[in-house]
């Protein structure tokens, strides 16, 4: 026999549990001291240019 689901209650737990996972994603974030982002930006810029350079230089070897 199938068990009877409330089907109001199911689409109320389901917007809860979909607004908890944006709110998980926004704490991380968001929810970290400025100087934090700034050296979160900093090292990822740096491996960006990093890789780039790597990437010219291959194909400057190529040529």
């Amino acid at each position: 026999m199938a068990e009877i689901v409330n089907l109001r209650r199911a689409r109320n737990a389901k917007a809860r549990a979909d607004k908890e996972a944006v709110a998980v994603q926004n704490r991380a974030a968001f929810g970290r001291p400025a100087h934090e982002r700034k050296l979160t930006a900093t090292l990822e810029n740096k491996r960006e240019h990093s890789l780039s350079l790597h990437l010219l230089a291959d194909r400057e070897g190529q040529k």
